[in-house]
């Protein structure tokens, strides 16, 4: 089954609605035989296409000690429609079909389309019977379709992760949370900032404490994301303005606030209904991140495992466009990071699953990954590269002033040099070399 002809960051869909891909996306192509399935690399960004009832296959390599993590998701075209249960499922498998893990992302009672994301993963724990060698793995997306008559492919955001190796020594707690904070916090009262949403994770738009605004328009997601350590908790509540119009056609399940992990995991979610009134929603209250939480059996908990970005997003019906236009809706979303970041437990740089400085600056300044990329480190190093070249030119400027200073004074004319005082000219081998102390 071959993908469709894509070009990487170009949008899936036309409209409001469209989906940015990652610009560092490669396209790969899902094999329906296991056999023939396409390597992910760890870290690299895909893209894909599924088709209603499809079941494919990609592939990856494990080792014997780290947890991985493979997420799909899913964006279906711009029609709006899609069934109640329609989605994707995700599961990780050894090469005889023994699952190691699964998650299954749906559309739920808000049924329109929306891009949604899953992740299955493998961990490594002391007794384990299955998944636990390292080797081939794998991938397997399946798309669960309602209606019968739907025949249009979904496009697919892929990716591969391995969880940093645990400090040396360090002995991690193996059993779940049993009790932690779960009062919702007080709304925050400080002045709202405007801040605009990206259009996929890859262009989400970084976020601190505060009270932000921005507008959707119907079918349409926006992107957020907010950097959460070891030990801090997140709550987020998105409120949508009212209609400046006469209309109160009610509209069930209007919007959709979703919270998803660095991984790319489906944590939580919440709706609204709307009838041209203001009306709000926030995520129910959710852990403080916690490497302990992996062990428990409820999926909104054990997916608060790790630090770092954590992708808020925001969709609206396009139902609203009936009653209420096409033009975009002002919303307010509200995020609160509480208590101070802990300890990380991994040896090392912790990447994806870690967060730094720089990444609380970023969200500061409101960027995504990509300007983040262009005004950090990697700038500093272009400029400093760019003065060097610039000194080196002005010391090869200097040699070649006093190299013809050298040549003309007291000499004859060319090519009859006096005696002890040679014609100047390049250095042996016809390279210019500066002179000593450059």
């Amino acid at each position: 089954m071959c993908a469709a002809a894509v070009l990487p960051g170009q949008a899936y869909a036309a409209g409001p609605g469209a989906y940015a891909f990652d610009p560092d996306a490669k396209n790969v192509q899902g094999a329906t035989a296991n056999v023939e399935a396409s390597e992910l690399d760890e870290g690299v960004p895909y893209r894909s296409t599924i088709r209603p009832g499809e079941k494919l296959y990609y592939r990856v390599t494990l080792d014997d000690v780290s947890a991985a993590y493979v997420s799909a998701v899913a964006v279906p075209g711009d029609s709006g429609a899609v069934a109640y249960g329609d989605g994707i499922n995700v599961s990780l498998r050894e090469t005889d079909d023994s699952q190691c893990g699964s998650g299954r992302a749906n559309f739920g009672s808000g049924e329109y389309a929306r891009p949604i994301a899953a992740y299955a993963f493998r961990t490594v724990e002391e007794g384990g019977t299955t998944c636990q060698e390292s080797g081939q793995y794998d991938v397997l997306v399946e798309r669960e379709t309602k209606d019968p008559a739907d025949s249009e492919a979904w496009g697919l955001e892929l990716r591969f992760l391995q969880e940093p190796r645990l400090k040396s020594g360090s002995s991690m707690p193996t059993e779940a949370p049993e009790n932690w904070p779960s009062a919702s916090p007080q709304p925050l009262t400080g002045k709202q900032q405007k801040r605009s949403g990206g259009a996929g994770y890859a262009e989400a738009t970084s976020l601190e404490n505060g009270r932000w605004q921005d507008t959707v328009a119907p079918g349409q997601t926006r992107f957020y994301r907010v950097p959460v350590d070891w030990g801090q908790q997140i709550h987020a509540t998105a409120g949508l303005s009212n209609s400046t119009g006469a209309d109160t056609e009610f509209v069930g399940n209007a919007l959709t606030l979703s919270l998803d992990n660095p991984a790319q995991g489906h944590v939580s979610d919440a709706s609204l209904s709307y009838s041209g009134s203001p009306a709000s929603a926030s995520l129910r209250p959710l852990p403080p991140v916690a490497y302990r939480n992996r062990f428990d059996s409820s999926t909104q908990v054990s997916s608060m495992r790790f630090a770092g970005w954590y992708y808020l997003s925001v969709s609206l019906s396009p139902k609203l466009e009936e009653s209420y236009g096409a033009e975009p809706i002002p919303f307010e979303l509200s995020v609160q990071v509480k208590n101070r970041a802990e300890e990380s437990p991994y040896e090392g740089e912790a990447g994806v699953f870690g967060v730094t400085d720089q990444d609380r600056e970023v969200a500061r300044k409101g960027q995504n990954a990509e300007q983040a990329a262009k005004s950090g480190p990697m700038k500093a190093v272009a400029a400093a590269g760019i003065g060097t070249g610039s000194v080196l030119v002005l010391g090869l400027g200097v040699w070649t002033l006093l190299a013809r200073r050298r040549a003309t004074a007291g000499a004859p004319a060319a090519g009859h040099p006096v005696a002890g005082h040679p014609v100047a000219g390049p250095p042996a081998g016809g390279g210019h070399q500066p002179p000593q102390g450059w």
